[in-house]
């Protein structure tokens, strides 16, 4: 089964591009053999909500889409990347069940955070309360009702079919270990921490990326998948430090702020904001444009000035094609004010030459390059399924068919960007250094090199025009034919 590699990944569900994991290796074989080397499958377990992020049991794939043995099969050819929701587990998991049935005498009684233990005297203070990081305008939690008759709040962070887990807790500790070495014997060469920065949390404190004992957990995992080979991706969307931070400590992360940063460049033709993150930027990364949640906000912060990034936010109302702002709104069950739900492609206003760019760039950028199967596509808004679910991150999940697929890489802008991708995937200069020439505002010149193998783009953000130079040791250079 293959480790990490420097290629390409792709982010998709496993019923997304087809109707399940076979489906998904027949399409991939067929249409991007070499412009994929990787693959995020996204939470492929049985779940009860939140699109698969609410895992039931991780010892399963969903019979929906397949088994392990066509995971499996995807490992023999991609490198693949595996969720763990370190911070929660389903509502439905028998884990919680049993927990409901049994209460004190439920194997698993310490596996969740029980407010009567949490808190001195078992409730928070207001201001204990309002200096926690939550999603709820209140005290996160939900109320656990036992089959004795009995009532108590447990800790709930995100929607009420995911319940916290208590990872300091010997029983989610042990949890954690069965889990994860289940993922690296199925396949896994990385694995994605989701909402790890939730996971550790104390009284008194914003219960978010708590140190040390962020690093404490992070480092039990590792210990864990050592022996494996397998590598962690913390996921965290916050201030840019917090992905220095972890970077330092010699761990993978994503570059959450280039979405928005490209965006801003590519909407008023300037670049001093993105080159100012490509020179301090971890190394150590992966870069993405888009994801299956929306483009972030809060990940630019001090990245683009408050007025640039409030311009450019509301400017993807104005520039972008086919999104309101009501579909950032509780009427289509989202009030997420850290992300703006919309294809990337789209938000480019369906541009095909701004989009092409936006990609070049990424994947000249320090790190290894995530593309989310809508935006492999260069997919729209899909405005059907946002009005039928009335889900506001339904507008970038779009489910493709073989038939529909078939006939959307024959696109010219899908034509070239498979094309960016084989290139990407197959050229020496990738593994090696990265560099940024002079060059006046609105303009890129980035060069990458290694052994004698260079390629180099130049980049003007006021015409969406690119070229990309390449040379061989020992030969001239060349313009590569996009």
């Amino acid at each position: 089964m293959k480790k990490l590699e420097n290629k390409v990944m792709l982010i998709t569900y496993s019923d997304s591009m087809g109707h399940n994991l076979k489906d998904l290796e027949k399409i991939l074989s067929e249409y991007f053999r070499d412009a994929v080397g990787g693959v995020h499958i996204l939470p492929f377990f049985p779940s009860s909500g939140d699109r698969g992020f609410a895992p039931m049991d991780y010892t399963k794939v969903d019979p929906a889409f397949g088994g392990w043995e066509d995971v499996e099969r995807l490992a023999d050819k991609y490198y693949l990347m595996f969720d763990y929701m370190i911070n929660h587990i389903s509502a439905q998991s028998e884990y919680y069940k049993d927990f409901l049935a049994k209460k004190e005498d439920s194997e698993y009684k310490d596996l969740f955070i029980r407010y009567k233990d949490f808190w001195e005297g078992g409730e928070p203070t207001q201001e204990q309360v309002d200096v926690i990081y939550k999603r709820k305008p209140r005290a996160p939690y939900v109320d656990a009702h036992f089959a004795d008759g009995t009532t108590e709040k447990v800790w709930c962070t995100f929607d009420e079919e995911q319940i916290d887990i208590n990872c300091k807790s010997e029983t989610a500790k042990k949890f954690i270990r069965d889990n994860l070495v289940g993922m690296c014997r199925h396949g896994a060469a990385m694995i994605r921490l989701d909402a790890f920065a939730y996971a550790t949390k104390k009284a008194g404190t914003s219960c978010f990326f708590i140190e040390p004992e962020i690093w404490e957990l992070l480092d039990e995992c590792t210990e864990i998948l050592k022996p494996y080979q397998v590598e962690i991706l913390p996921e965290i969307h916050e201030h840019y430090t917090m992905q220095k931070k972890i970077e330092d400590k010699g761990y993978y992360v994503y570059d959450f702020a280039l979405p928005m940063l490209l965006i801003n460049a590519l909407y008023y033709g300037q670049t001093k904001y993105l080159k100012h993150w490509l020179e301090i930027c971890p190394r150590k990364q992966f870069t993405t444009l888009d994801t299956h949640d929306g483009i972030g906000v809060v990940d630019v912060k001090d990245l683009l000035p408050d007025e640039e990034i409030n311009r450019t936010k509301e400017d993807i109302f104005k520039y972008g094609a086919n999104v309101k702002k009501i579909y950032n709104t509780a009427a289509y069950n989202n009030l997420d004010i850290y992300q703006v739900n919309c294809t990337y492609y789209s938000a480019l206003g369906d541009d095909d030459d701004a989009y092409l760019l936006a990609r070049a760039v990424q994947f000249f950028a320090p790190g290894i390059p995530q593309v989310y199967y809508v935006g492999l596509m260069a997919g729209k808004n899909d405005l059907q399924l946002l009005e039928e679910t009335k889900v506001g991150r339904n507008i970038n999940r779009h489910y493709y068919t073989e038939e529909e697929i078939t006939e959307e890489v024959k696109r010219p802008v899908v034509e070239k960007l498979i094309r960016l991708m084989e290139f990407r995937n197959s050229f020496p200069a990738f593994d090696g250094s990265f560099a940024m020439k002079e060059c006046e505002d609105g303009k890129l010149v980035i060069v990458r090199e290694s052994n004698g193998y260079t390629a180099e783009l130049e980049a003007d953000f006021a015409e969406k025009k690119f070229t990309i130079y390449t040379t061989q040791p020992g030969g001239e250079r060349q313009v590569l034919d996009k």
